[in-house]
């Protein structure tokens, strides 16, 4: 039997490679890619912050969107800012966790509080540490608040998107949910970056960040209840 043992120098990647390597593979490769996936997008965006060459990418993919707007998009990536924001998210995640409570999927409103509200907080811990500047205001379609680094916006979507996808594994409908979750992902992050309020390197980070952060909660929770907690029967 595994046991996690806890220590002030154990840091989240020893934790991660900890799971990884006593897990059986097969049995978790879900997380175990968006883990993977998370890492490899989190990299891309410190790569894209500190090589000058790559650094032209932001503000440039903010320049060719600007220059390629329509009123229908314009309409559509606001109302996307306006549900993808945390006030909204909060309402729909409230609305799961009663409906969890219904079913008396206990683990389940944990797993889903702590996965969702965690990456909140990172991220806005993320945004106050960095400070980083918004692309200029010349480019903005909707008012924002706070610092770009990371997005905010696409660390709820993936945060939402992971969360569907690890409560649903046994739906007979999963493969529709982890579709309808990835769309969900590059959509909200896009529009961010259609809306002028943030780099590219900013929707990466947010998505990073959630995707390792949900799918590392996900190992250990199923590793302190393998055979109950996501049970739908």
């Amino acid at each position: 039997m595994l046991e996690i043992k806890c220590t002030d120098g154990y840091t989240l990647f020893s934790l991660i490679s900890h799971l990884l390597i006593n897990y059986k593979l097969q049995d978790y490769r879900v997380p175990i890619y968006l883990i993977v996936l998370g890492f490899f997008l989190l990299i891309c965006s410190y790569l894209i912050l500190n090589m000058h060459f790559l650094y032209t990418i932001d503000l440039v993919t903010v320049e060719w969107f600007s220059h390629h707007r329509t009123q229908k998009l314009n309409e559509i990536s606001t109302i996307l800012s306006f549900i993808g924001a945390l006030p909204f998210v909060s309402f729909i995640i409230t609305l799961c966790c009663f409906y969890a409570k219904l079913l008396k999927k206990y683990k389940k409103i944990m797993f889903i509080c702590i996965g969702f509200f965690g990456s909140v907080t990172f991220a806005w811990i993320l945004k106050f540490m960095i400070s980083k500047s918004r692309p200029p205001e010349m480019y903005h379609l909707v008012e924002v608040f706070g610092s770009s680094f990371p997005s905010a916006h696409s660390a709820y979507a993936a945060a939402i998107g992971c969360l569907a996808i690890y409560t649903n594994m046994q739906s007979p409908k999963y493969r529709m949910i982890l579709l309808c979750s990835v769309i969900w992902m590059i959509v909200m992050g896009v529009s961010r970056i259609y809306l002028g309020v943030h780099y590219p390197s900013d929707v990466l980070a947010g998505w990073g960040m959630s995707l390792v952060y949900v799918s590392v909660i996900y190992l250990i929770f199923i590793k302190l209840d393998s055979t109950k907690f996501f049970s739908f029967r």
